[in-house]
């Protein structure tokens, strides 16, 4: 176990290179099982959540090996399901992350069965599994539940599917399940995240014949097997939202490199509602020191707000960080997390540590602006949160110390070593039992 300890009022400054994208990473490796050959993932971030992933499919039979370069990078990974020799995940490694949920349809189309125990993951409210299990039924699964989750399948056929959530983990499974079903299979109201375009055209390289990627239609010709492939997944937009902040907070300058630009047009309208600007060269941003950080009114001189909502709308994970930046800029606005009922809850730690902000319902903040921060000891409750938790310690006053940092590492690839290279007073110390 470990923590962080941080002395804020530092800024930060210098250069840093997104990592990859986690929530393409772990669909991509439960991808992984559709083909009995070798495929690599490349641009893999080295964080806790792809190394449970690694480790599920390897109790499945498979192979999961990490490559180190002599430069040290690590962000290669080889991959082999041809020793399948189960399709039953134990409830230990379920407990351990949410994606194990992912692994559902795979398993159901490799091997027309699957018994997964109720996935553990982040606590930020309710996070219901009836759109998975709805969507696969429809390609001709049959689940029951009974303490755990068994599904199974003569055939998988294909069908239209109509998703009652744009979920992303059901979208992704109803994709893996759909890609070896027989016939034409099409999913509407389907999540188009960057993450989920990564699978679907990892998915095509591998053989699979998808269509419509990027919008909520999907369509998907069935194929009779897939075939190993190589694959670099795009970069973390999560990731990069978070140093963005980072940078805004402790008043650095940053330039972030492999950012993807591309996938920010909604993050950049946000972040300028705050009088947050970045510049743009090639796939690389460069955020400047010292930027006039004042809430923009709306029209009418109106408070505005910055509140998420499926793809291409503001990226839910990002409305924790978003609280905390706003707490460090003049004026107030409205945060509103619509999706995750209790994802708020960490502002309590906020406030204590300074912040003006009034909790009005477990969906929506109220931050006034700008507010001292002191140094307090903080609990990581999930991985956002956690980082945002990190912002707040890093441009508060005094020292801060944030436990359970297991859950921002789940998330964030050798933060404490990334952030001190850029000037951060930040270390990981362990904590005894």
């Amino acid at each position: 176990m470990y923590k962080y300890v941080i002395d804020g009022g530092y800024p930060l400054n210098g250069t840093i290179r997104a990592s990859g994208n986690k929530n393409a990473a772990l669909p991509c490796i439960a991808a992984t099982l559709l083909a009995g050959e070798e495929v690599v993932l490349r641009n893999v971030p080295d964080i806790e959540d792809v190394h449970v992933m690694a480790e599920i499919l390897r109790s499945l039979g498979c192979e999961a090996r990490q490559e180190r370069s002599p430069q040290g990078d690590c962000g290669t990974w080889r991959f082999n399901g041809a020793g399948l020799n189960t399709s039953e995940i134990s409830p230990e490694m379920a407990r351990k992350i949410r994606a194990s949920i992912l692994f559902a349809g795979p398993l159901l189309a490799r091997t027309g069965s699957v018994t997964l125990p109720p996935p553990g993951g982040d606590v930020i409210g309710r996070r219901r599994l009836d759109t998975h299990f709805v969507a696969l039924e429809g390609l001709g699964a049959l689940v029951k539940t009974d303490g755990v989750f068994v599904l199974t399948a003569h055939k998988l056929v294909g069908n239209e599917l109509f998703l009652d959530e744009t979920s992303v983990t059901a979208t992704e499974n109803a994709i893996m399940a759909a890609v070896t079903a027989e016939g034409e299979t099409v999913i509407e109201n389907a999540a188009s995240e960057p993450h989920v375009q990564d699978l679907c055209n990892l998915l095509n390289a591998m053989g699979a014949r998808i269509t419509g990627i990027g919008s909520n239609i999907l369509r998907i010709t069935g194929v009779e097997k897939l075939h190993g492939a190589e694959f670099k997944l795009g970069a973390d937009f999560m990731e990069v939202g978070s140093f963005i902040g980072l940078a805004s907070v402790t008043r650095g300058e940053l330039t972030i490199e492999g950012a993807d630009p591309r996938h920010l047009k909604m993050t950049r309208i946000a972040f300028a509602k705050l009088g947050i600007r970045w510049e743009t060269e090639g796939s690389s941003i460069h955020v400047p020191a010292r930027q006039n950080l004042r809430v923009v009114p709306d029209l009418g001189g109106m408070i505005p707000k910055i509140d998420d909502s499926p793809w291409p709308g503001f990226p839910p994970d990002l409305t924790s960080i978003m609280t905390v930046v706003a707490t460090q800029v003049e004026g107030t606005i409205l945060i509103h997390e619509k999706m995750f009922e209790s994802r708020m809850f960490f502002v309590d730690k906020l406030i204590a540590m300074g912040a003006r902000i009034v909790l009005c319902d477990p969906h929506r903040a109220v931050v006034s602006g700008p507010a001292r921060l002191s140094g307090s000891q903080l609990t990581s409750p999930d991985v956002r949160a956690g980082m945002a938790m990190v912002l707040a310690a890093l441009c508060a006053e005094g020292r801060s110390v944030i436990l359970n940092v297991y859950q921002i590492e789940r998330g964030y690839e050798h933060l404490t070593r990334r952030l001190r290279a850029l000037g951060a007073h930040m270390e990981r110390v362990t904590v005894s039992e």
